[in-house]
């Protein structure tokens, strides 16, 4: 062969044939893992598929909103077997209680409000099964994440989804550079939600039509103080309603129940304008609230910091970036000042409100799809 023929590069990269190149696909059950671990399947891959089994989901077998549950590993091992390819179930609920559970409940009990699911793509599926699919030895590990990877000129680079609806980068910030280069998330570039469906009945899949997960996995009924009072008993010790004036207001039945801005079931109605968590004072067991205005924070400070730019992180004394400080949230301008290489002070340029602690705070370029890392909001007004 001429030195001067081009090897051919596949879809996922590598100058090699798909069939001489071994991909794991992290299966969760649903419609979006499914569709790639088919789609991989049928470009000719050398697919190996994993389900984790998380957490004691007894209690969610026949729950549709909750991901991981029994049915869920029940589906994923039906798409290997009609596609056909190997799958595995791994046994994972040590390692998520924890990684996972256990943070989670110490992190309400201590008044913040955490997100579990980047704690879960960090700690384990980002990690320990990761670990798994080079064991396997595997060229790459392939998920149903709806996020891009780009090849830059530094390394690869994380890029927002095309479907602005369905882009899951706020829960995906700290991918590291290595993890990073050895992840694909074929899903990133579609357009839409039907595009993943429509892929499905095309590959025969019966779960084309399955609803998409809504809840965290372990805790499917979406009623999180219920899982805190299980996970620590006693948890949900009584205490005041404060206004931010000192005026004690009402009783409640414990901390747990209540979130940084929210408005309703405070159970302190017939008051002339309306009130809104402020602050969580978990020491004196106290919910304090207060009028809208007070919710507005315009300096945030972060830490455990992932940083994706080219350069490092402290090599610049401010980076002019777009940070969200919730997912549900549009990226909004700030400047981000480094402390160390994983500490950092942001400033918003227009007041946000709502910020908490536990919430992630996540770097955008404010002029493309780039993402920069991110890292956690560990205090807050």
């Amino acid at each position: 062969m001429s030195l001067d023929t081009e090897i051919r590069v596949n879809s996922l990269g590598f100058a090699k044939p798909e069939s001489e190149t071994r991909v794991v696909v992290a299966m969760s059950g649903g419609v979006d893992s499914s569709v790639v671990a088919a789609k991989l399947k049928r470009e000719g891959y050398d697919v190996i598929g994993v389900t984790l089994q998380l957490y004691d989901h007894g209690a969610a077998l026949a729950k549709k909103g909750a991901c991981c549950a029994g049915v869920d590993i029940h589906d994923a091992r039906r798409v290997a077997e009609e596609m056909g390819f190997p799958h595995y179930v791994l046994d994972y609920e040590n390692i998520f209680r924890e990684a996972v559970i256990e943070e989670f409940a110490d992190s309400y009990l201590g008044g913040a409000t955490p997100v579990p699911c980047i704690r879960c793509n960090e700690r384990v599926k980002f990690k320990d099964l990761l670990a798994t699919a080079k064991d396997l030895d595997a060229d790459c590990m392939a998920t149903g994440h709806y996020i891009q990877r780009f090849a830059g000129d530094a390394g690869p680079e994380l890029h927002r989804a095309a479907d602005a609806n369905r882009d899951q980068s706020y829960f995906l910030f700290s991918t590291t550079p290595e993890q990073l280069s050895f992840l694909r998330f074929p899903l990133g570039h579609l357009k839409t939600k039907d595009e993943t469906r429509a892929l499905a009945r095309e590959f025969g899949l019966e779960v084309a039509d399955k609803p998409d997960s809504q809840d965290i996995c372990f805790v499917p009924d979406g009623n999180y103080a219920g899982v805190i009072e299980k996970l620590r008993p006693g948890a949900a010790e009584p205490g005041e309603i404060v206004h931010a004036d000192g005026r004690v207001l009402g009783r409640h039945d414990g901390v747990i129940h209540y979130t940084i801005g929210q408005r309703r079931g405070l159970g302190i109605g017939g008051l002339s304008d309306p009130l809104y968590v402020v602050r969580l004072d978990t020491e004196t067991r106290q919910v304090v609230v207060g009028p809208k205005e007070m919710l507005a924070t315009r300096t945030i400070p972060v830490r455990e910091i992932n940083w994706l730019g080219d350069a490092p992180f402290t090599s610049q004394g401010e980076w002019h970036l777009s940070v969200k400080v919730r997912s549900t949230r549009p990226p909004r301008e700030a400047v981000i000042r480094p402390i160390s290489e994983t500490e950092a002070e942001v400033e918003l340029l227009t007041p946000e409100e709502g910020v908490s602690p536990g919430q992630a705070c996540v770097f955008y370029a404010p002029d493309s799809s780039r993402i920069f890392g991110g890292g956690w909001i560990h205090t807050g007004r």
